[in-house]
């Protein structure tokens, strides 16, 4: 069964009215650039439409178990792997318990992860070449500690993912993280302080 249209459709309506942050763009345009991304280097099915699913369970009323019953349970626990914990939890704790998932996360998982923050460093790129550094007021976090959380990815990525025709992706990532932040190397205990 062909799972990419269907979960196309379903991300819509899920995401339908919503936009991206502080912008005109409708919301829906991002799991379709991550599933493009994971089209274009050749992940099967399942996870293309993980990918456009990623943030329904996140950032709609859509549950994991709707995930579940209308994909199956292989989309739901990848979907599931890559929704952060609720808001309920500090923006700094939310983003290190998604980056101590991706130290022992499958490949699928660390794919629609890097799919999912690439597609955001673009948008950055994009919206920075024109705002400039008043791109940052968009995030609930300054630039600093955006840089860390990117760049902890990316370092990770860097130990994890082997110099293959296949890491492609993941090299991309690394190669936007240079751009974007001008470096690899933050301060490690950026994100042990503060909260949302």
């Amino acid at each position: 069964m062909d799972l990419i249209f269907p979960a196309i459709e379903f991300a819509a309506r899920a995401h339908a009215g919503q936009y991206r942050k502080r912008t005109k763009i409708p919301y829906i345009v991002h799991p379709l650039a991550v599933a493009k991304l994971l089209i274009e280097n050749n992940f099967p099915a399942q996870v293309v439409a993980a990918g456009v699913l990623h943030d329904t369970v996140e950032d709609t009323n859509v549950t994991l178990d709707d995930i579940r019953a209308a994909f199956g349970d292989e989309v739901a626990s990848l979907v599931g792997a890559v929704t952060e914990p609720p808001r309920t939890f500090s923006w700094e704790e939310r983003k290190r318990a998604i980056l101590r998932q991706m130290e022992t996360a499958p490949l699928s998982v660390l794919a629609i992860e890097c799919a999912d923050k690439l597609d955001n460093l673009r948008d950055i790129q994009a919206h920075s070449a024109r705002d400039g550094e008043a791109v940052w007021e968009r995030f609930n976090r300054p630039k600093l500690y955006q840089h860390w959380y990117y760049a902890s990815i990316a370092q990770i990525f860097l130990r994890r993912i082997s110099n293959s025709d296949d890491s492609l992706l993941f090299r991309d990532f690394v190669d936007a993280v240079q751009a974007v932040f001008g470096s690899l190397t933050v301060d490690s205990q950026i994100a042990q302080t503060g909260s949302e």
